[in-house]
């Protein structure tokens, strides 16, 4: 079964990188920047510098589906595949948003055979249900429930009918 860290365990493998090899199961990875700059020993100015590179080389390196949360989120496979991220606004940046990602992406990608192709439509969905909630009640506002309670309306244009 897939797995998916976030947060804390996050740090856990910043603090021990050899953790990532020795997992069993396909791994997705959904750091910040904060945290992905612990993970690579960078900075965090690095990192928004040059995103795109570092997270295509280390979703490569080590092998895993690397999500690097924040404006455009990134969506980097082991295969050297990046897909940019189109939806989600500055609001979304609030406590629980990354944990009702990350949840997302749990429930598609424990399903799916396209690991990253799953994380990227997770994390499309969720950017897509912050822009409903933000065009209903503005950006500044929000907090992760709305971005719960407006997922089935971003989800209803996929539904097969």
């Amino acid at each position: 079964v897939p797995v998916v860290i976030d947060a804390d365990g996050l740090n856990i493998i910043a603090a021990d990188p050899a953790l990532l090899g020795r997992l069993r199961a396909p791994a997705v990875l959904t750091p910040h920047p904060g945290e992905f700059a612990r993970l690579t020993g960078l900075s965090t100015k690095d990192v928004l510098e040059k995103r795109l590179v570092l997270a295509s080389e280390f979703a490569v390196k080590r092998g895993v589906c690397l999500v690097l949360k924040g404006h455009r989120t990134l969506t980097a496979g082991p295969d050297g595949r990046i897909l940019v991220n189109a939806t989600g606004n500055p609001g979304m940046a609030t406590g629980g948003s990354g944990d009702v990602l990350s949840g997302m992406i749990a429930s598609l990608v424990v399903r799916a055979e396209d690991l990253c192709g799953a994380a990227a439509a997770a994390v499309f969905v969720h950017g897509l249900s912050g822009d409903l909630a933000a065009a209903r009640m503005g950006e500044r506002p929000l907090i992760a429930g709305d971005i719960i309670r407006f997922l089935p309306a971003a989800v209803r244009p996929f539904e097969e009918p």
